[in-house]
């Protein structure tokens, strides 16, 4: 134990879990007044991090005031039954898990843990969690799932930063609807295995939430405002009672998994086939029959419907693989009644995209096989987000040049050869503009001097597009910047001088080397330069530590790092680099 605390009082960091201890050794509360001879005292630094997990502790002392720079503390699967007042002195700490304990109710002090990131109380036996959470401003992960909450504390809703919540297998009723419009950024929200009977009506505000877990509750609709929550990609509706679906779930755009099993549902409306989904659970619902559509689900990997009444397939179709099934369905109709249904179903989703835009102010026609824009979806000039992905679109139609207030404009995957430089001059706020996977032709030297404000721009997958000296510098405001497969052989000049740049990928290409003019973009993150004809590395990228996070260099012809180092990741290659660096 000497030898452990010697450790921390050098790092800064301890760790005593699965120790079998059943009290924190008082060693660990004066840490520092513990210096023994022939340590240097004037070096030895507070505990900033303490692990006590997976033990048999009973009681956290009112000592542990006594580490106020603790930024960490984990103290789960142990048998505390409470939490020391003196928690609420630990001013600077990040992340609180006390999770997988016996602990009946959080002290209100825990309030004045102002700089609180995480906090992790699930297992435990809270009843409710203390109002003096909603001090905790920072707060953006909470976890406090398998409890038996009643009710969540109206305050919650002053922690805007929200981005995950966990509140799984306790005794809601109810989640608020002014906590909802007060979490913006929230991504993740499981309230499973609760006593819900209800999605609160505004759910369509969280428009960053990628998965929402309520199965196992009493729920027996989804409200329509579902529509805007267009980043959902997992929804899991399982073991509620859910007798239909509104036509609005077919906006869902990235929805990829989507569960129902276990409802009282009677038929799955057409609107929803329009979805892009991987997975489709419909098993043990009142299902008698499926709309003809459904077979045209072609990215269905797992299509569930055993426990159906289902009078019209064959019980070895149900239970079969789900190609098998979806080509069954598809062959059930001619190929003109097909296209009806495809010409149909293109309408019905034009026309819901037109209405749904007017109150979202977001427009998706991706993946329509469109030749042109129907002039009647541009009823709202406000929209501030076009999405017209993956059709067969020549040109842009002169309507967008109405939509001052745009942001985003998508054009991935379309037939567009010439530069739309007249309608993009008309757009003064775009910040958002992607074109990848077009046949585009050469942009014009001045192609970007309208668009000061774009922050997103990818031109990935249009050969030679860019002019030599390419027009990028016109772009100061630019963070994520994509030229994949655009045969560069090199790096364009004006790159360095995007200091703004977040993201940069130039994956793919026939690059022969990276300029050490690099090391100027401080706020880079991420760096793709897979798949090109690198062989060596300028050592001024080890000065882009610690921002950079993600270096991907595969499918180069690397001769100067080792192949061991190269294997260790981002951060392994970076210090390599910067090690090399000659001392000035």
């Amino acid at each position: 134990m000497d030898r452990i605390l010697k450790a921390a009082r050098t790092s800064g960091s301890l760790n005593l879990s699965n120790r079998s201890l059943r009290e924190v050794p008082s060693e660990v509360y004066r840490n520092l007044d513990a210096v023994g001879e022939g340590e240097k005292w004037w070096e030895a630094v507070e505990l900033q991090k303490l692990i006590l997990a997976h033990n048999d502790i009973e009681v956290l002392k009112e000592d542990i005031r006594n580490l106020p720079l603790l930024t960490v503390l984990n103290i789960s699967h142990n048998k505390l039954s409470h939490l020391p007042a003196s928690i609420g002195e630990l001013t600077v700490l990040k992340s609180l898990d006390v999770s997988f304990n016996s602990i009946a109710s959080l002290p209100e002090e825990i309030g004045s843990v102002t700089s609180l990131v995480k906090l992790d109380c699930s297992n435990n036996q809270l009843k409710e969690l203390p109002s003096s959470l909603g001090r905790c401003t920072d707060l953006s992960e909470l976890k406090a799932s398998t409890n038996c909450l009643t009710r969540l504390p109206e305050d919650l809703a002053n922690c805007s930063k929200m981005v995950k919540l966990d509140v799984e297998g306790n005794k809601l009723t109810m989640l608020s609807e002014n906590m909802l419009i007060s979490w913006p950024m929230l991504t993740e929200l499981n309230a499973a295995k609760n006593l819900l009977s209800t999605i609160p009506d505004n759910i369509g505000v969280l428009s960053r939430l990628i998965r929402l877990d309520l199965h196992q509750n009493r729920i027996s609709s989804i409200p329509s405002s579902i529509m805007g929550c267009h980043s959902l990609a997992e929804f899991y509706m399982g073991n509620n009672m859910l007798s239909s679906l509104p036509a609005e779930i077919g906006a869902l755009s990235v929805l990829g998994t989507f569960d129902l099993h276990s409802n009282r549902l009677k038929d799955y409306p057409a609107e929803a086939c329009k979805l892009r989904l991987s997975v489709l659970d419909l098993s043990n619902n009142s299902l008698s029959g499926l709309p003809p559509e459904i077979g045209t689900m072609t990215s269905l990997r797992k299509l569930l419907l055993t426990g159906n009444p289902l009078r019209s397939l064959r019980s070895s179709l149900v239970s079969g693989p789900t190609p098998a099934l979806l080509k069954y369905l598809r062959s059930r109709f001619s190929h003109a009644e097909s296209g009806s249904a495809t010409t149909t179903l293109k309408d019905d989703h034009i026309s819901m995209a037109a209405r749904l835009s007017i109150s979202s102010k977001e427009l998706s026609l991706a993946g329509l096989g469109l030749n042109s824009i129907p002039p009647e979806v541009w009823d709202s000039r406000d929209i501030v987000k076009v999405d017209l992905s993956r059709n067969s679109i020549h040109e842009l139609p002169n309507e967008l040049s109405s939509c001052s207030s745009l942001q985003a404009l998508i054009l991935s995957g379309n037939k567009i050869k010439e530069w739309p430089g007249a309608v993009l001059a008309s757009l003064p706020n775009l910040s958002c503009l992607k074109l990848d996977n077009n046949p585009l032709a050469q942009i014009p030297s001045n192609g970007f001097q309208s668009l000061s404000k774009l922050q997103i721009l990818d031109l990935s997958g249009n050969a030679a597009s860019l002019p030599v000296p390419s027009p990028l510098s016109s772009l100061p405001q630019l963070q994520e910047l994509y030229l994949r497969r655009m045969l560069l052989k090199e790096v364009p000049l004006d790159i360095p001088s995007l200091l703004q740049l977040r993201i940069l990928d130039l994956s793919q290409n026939s690059i022969l080397s990276v300029p050490k003019e690099l090391k100027n973009l401080t706020s880079l993150t991420e760096l793709y330069l897979s798949d090109n004809n690198i062989a060596v590395l300028p050592l001024e990228l080890g000065l882009l530590e610690p921002s950079l996070q993600v270096l991907k260099l595969d499918g180069n012809p690397l001769r100067s790092i080792r192949r061991a180092i190269l294997d260790r990741g981002t951060k392994a290659i970076v210090k390599y680099l910067k090690d090399k660096i000659p001392e000035q």
